[in-house]
């Protein structure tokens, strides 16, 4: 098992992050690392993702949700392959601070077979960076959109 994960503080509402973090059709304009995704933010539902890490090649994925509290936790479930091989299991969550600000965090549990072979490919280097991508430009959206 590998886990990672990222975290920013962005001077929004939790709403207003959750409305820019989940409103699909959008993410073109602003997600560098989630370039686009459809489906329904419906447990047991399963989404199409386009991710495409920095300094990597661009993958869709087809993921089931987990998880869909509106306003704090976002969840799904991703399988490269076959279940077992190379799993992953994002999440992003949505803390309210005091101010009227959250803490936006993005991250992700890897397990399978593959795992250790990834780690030495620099995937999950590459994933952090993405990550680290994708919360900066929900900030800046999220603290200009109001």
């Amino acid at each position: 098992m590998k886990q990672i994960s990222t975290t920013i503080e962005i001077s929004a509402p939790p709403a207003e992050v959750w409305k820019i973090l989940t409103t699909f059709p959008a993410l073109p304009e602003w997600n560098p690392f989630m370039r686009s995704a459809e489906g329904e933010k419906v447990v047991g539902e399963r989404l199409k993702i386009y991710l495409k890490p920095p300094k990597g090649l661009g993958m869709t994925i087809k993921p089931t949700v987990l998880k869909a509290d509106e306003d704090s936790e976002f969840r799904w479930l991703g399988h490269l392959g076959v279940s077992g091989l190379f799993d992953g299991e994002h999440y992003f969550t949505i803390e309210a601070l005091d101010g009227g600000k959250v803490r936006f965090t993005q991250g992700e549990i890897f397990t399978g077979l593959l795992v250790p072979l990834m780690g030495l490919l620099g995937v999950f280097k590459n994933t952090i960076l993405g990550f680290e991508e994708m919360n900066s430009a929900l900030k800046q959206r999220a603290e200009t959109s109001g």
